[in-house]
């Protein structure tokens, strides 16, 4: 039975995409044109606490971000808050909901808070309502808040499933390997502008699928890498899995910027990212590090211990031409947790009974 008036935390972690997810074949339920494959962050690096209560005594939702309380009318919250209400039906109460949420790094900047908010609060739900979700039922809901959210559910090496339904039913994600597997793997995670994006995700899909001719080639050629980074991460081959994750992150980047209007996520600084990893690469006469951008500014680099010495330099040298805000490193990391009580993030004074 679900406890009411009683506060349930958790934390979670945001994912990068590998192999990308870049527009819908289904808007409303959130069914992308093609599947997609992720690493799960370290906490350590990057993380997202989430606390909920749910109460009979409170008059309306409640829903604080980042220590801002969120206008629940706004079509973009209103979009991704309507999970809640999903996971309500299933519990089969009228109660409302103090949700109080707070990413330990930048917001809407192109780091997947979206992801990781979405997938912490699905999971802290699940928990407090009592609904015994499976980790595949929840990724579902999830997607339905944020598409990449259904990814962040599960830690290590994640693939999210494209489906062939139209019910969505058959679209969610999957651990490919666990958090474990390749302990040698570094993702620096490279900050270059911790400012909201002009251009939100759901918009520019929208317009890619809609304006871009090159679009229809996307699925076909985003299927066949994902065959084949799958292989080099079941051979832990460093080097084909850096070259599939640039070959993908510049055609997902190409089609943006081929969309009408033209979508430019990248600045200065993600080029001359872009420019120091290719020449480290030529310079050792193989592949040792691949670059990834999402829908911001801010990379990705994947590399492995052994030559993460080498990676390091050449971002310290962008950094100290103030290309770089900083860096921050993460092997493969777990899915969410719960936190003990104690860890709340809901204060009286928010609750405005």
């Amino acid at each position: 039975m679900m406890a009411l008036d009683k506060v349930f935390t958790a934390e979670g972690s945001p994912n990068i995409a590998l192999i990308k997810y870049w527009g819908k074949r289904d808007e409303r339920l959130i069914l992308p044109c093609n599947s997609s494959l992720s690493i799960t962050f370290d906490r350590k690096a990057m993380r997202t606490v989430t606390s909920v209560m749910f109460s009979k005594r409170l008059r309306k939702d409640i829903f604080y971000l980042d220590g801002k309380k969120q206008d629940l009318d706004d079509k973009d919250i209103k979009e991704r808050f309507a999970i809640v209400e999903k996971m309500r039906r299933i519990a089969k109460t009228d109660a409302r909901v103090a949700v109080v949420s707070q990413n330990y790094f930048p917001t809407a900047s192109g780091l997947a808070s979206s992801a990781s908010g979405i997938a912490t609060l699905v999971y802290v739900i699940n928990k407090a309502l009592v609904l015994g979700l499976s980790t595949k039922e929840m990724s579902i809901i999830a997607r339905q808040g944020s598409g990449s959210a259904s990814r962040s559910l599960l830690g290590g090496v994640v693939v999210w499933n494209k489906g062939k339904r139209h019910d969505g039913k058959d679209s969610f994600a999957q651990q490919l390997f666990k958090e474990d597997y390749w302990p040698e793997l570094i993702d620096n995670i490279v900050v270059v502008s911790t400012g909201k994006k002009k251009v939100p995700s759901r918009a520019g899909m929208r317009a890619t699928v809609n304006t871009n001719p090159l679009f229809k080639q996307r699925a076909s050629s985003a299927q066949s890498r994902l065959a084949e980074i799958k292989k080099a991460f079941k051979a832990k081959d460093i080097s084909k899995v850096a070259e599939c994750t640039i070959a993908d992150s510049n055609e997902m980047h190409a089609l943006m910027l081929s969309t009408i209007p033209s979508i430019r996520y990248l600045n200065a600084a993600s080029y001359a990212i872009m420019d120091a990893i290719e020449e480290l690469n030529a310079m050792e006469g193989k592949t040792i590090a691949g670059y990834t951008f999402d829908a911001g500014p801010n990379a990705n680099i994947i590399t492995i211990r052994k030559y993460q010495g080498k990676v390091t330099r050449v971002l310290s040298q962008l950094e100290k031409r103030g290309m770089i805000s900083y860096v921050k490193t993460s092997g493969l990391g777990e899915g969410p947790r719960m936190l003990p009580e104690s860890r709340s993030l809901i204060k009286k004074s928010m609750l405005g009974r």
